[in-house]
């Protein structure tokens, strides 16, 4: 079995001081940071600080593309009704009780953490519903407001109840 890297059993503070040096420096001047940490009383090879910048690079990079690709999706296909996260939803609930179920052909991860994912995703489920409820509810006592208003200043039967449909689209 492998050793647990020296970097990641670093303390807290000092890790990130690492990872802000890193990021700052652009992944470069290991000799410098390997420097610094032994004065800071952390003895840390170059070649194991360029292994897990490599690593941290990486996954910065990954983040930084998915980041950029889902800004562009947004953009394109605008999602205000939370399709996409639905489906995401979804499909990390089935994967967990799939999971949940094949627990003794495949104990790759632990039962509580499998209990925890379930639980966070009901939740999330939960919250996305309340928060539609609401914003519905919201739409339906404004189309009403407007409604009274319009007919106070006149307008026919026809048009308040057209902007009272165009209004409710959002809550249908």
């Amino acid at each position: 079995m492998a050793r647990r890297s020296k970097v990641v059993a670093l303390p807290k503070a000092i890790k990130e001081w690492l990872d802000k040096a890193l990021l700052d420096g652009n992944f470069a001047e290991y000799e410098l940071l390997t420097a610094q940490l032994k004065e800071k009383g952390f003895d840390i090879s170059k070649s194991s600080l360029h292994r897990y910048g490599s690593q941290f690079e990486k996954k910065m990079a990954a983040i930084k593309i998915a980041t950029e690709q889902a800004r562009a999706i947004g953009e394109a296909v605008p999602d205000d009704e939370n399709a996409m996260g639905d489906a995401l939803l979804r499909v990390i609930q089935e994967k967990t009780f799939s999971m949940l179920m094949n627990m003794e052909e495949d104990p790759k991860i632990g039962f509580a953490k499998l209990a925890s994912i379930a639980i966070d995703s009901g939740f999330s489920s939960t919250n996305i519903k309340e928060f539609r409820s609401k914003v519905k509810n919201k739409a339906k006592d404004t189309a009403t407001e407007v409604a009274a208003t319009a007919r106070q200043a006149g307008l026919s039967d026809e048009m308040v109840a057209e902007i009272k449909r165009k209004i409710l689209g959002i809550a249908d």
